[in-house]
């Protein structure tokens, strides 16, 4: 039995209204997905970058790839299967901090390298970046506290070394 995997692959398309709406329908159309989606300006101020992780195999990968490709308004669709790559996911966690809990918090905070953005009188709200596992792990320490919210920007991605999604 092939075990379905995540699949990171960025998708550069004409910075046009709409467009997301066709790559992420054809996704729904076929049944595919979206684990997670960011979308943003690239330096070319004509060309937006997706960066979509989805599960499936690689014949489901393949797929995918083959019919992105095929709307109007892709320029070019990236793989990232087996390709080196730094990932980084932000998120902003709102969590309850009791006077007697803030040191404590504030530990949590520091050990992860992530940053306490805005306080209140009851609550902290905290801002981490790094790779998915790094902001899971801290999700999961700062829930016995008591977690208001959690937003997430979803995984981007770019290939090490030289190699860019333009070239």
């Amino acid at each position: 039995m092939i075990r379905p995997m995540q699949h990171t692959i960025t998708v550069l398309v004409e910075n046009k209204p709409g467009v997301l709406a066709r790559v992420s329908g054809l996704f729904a159309r076929r049944g595919f997905n979206i684990e997670s989606l960011a979308v943003s300006i690239t330096d070319d101020p004509t060309v937006s970058r997706m960066t979509i992780v989805v599960t499936g195999d690689d014949s489901t990968l393949e797929q995918i790839n083959k019919q992105t490709s095929k709307l109007i308004d892709v320029i070019k669709v990236i793989d990232y299967s087996g390709v080196p790559t730094v990932d980084r996911e932000l998120a902003m966690i709102k969590v309850d901090a009791k006077p007697a809990q803030r040191a404590e918090i504030m530990q949590i905070v520091d050990i992860f390298r992530a940053k306490i953005i805005d306080i209140s009188e009851t609550t902290f709200t905290i801002e981490v970046t790094g790779g998915v596992e790094k902001v899971d792990a801290i999700e999961k320490l700062l829930a016995p506290f008591g977690i208001r919210e959690v937003v997430r920007t979803g995984k981007i991605a770019m290939a090490r070394g030289e190699h860019t999604a333009m070239t």
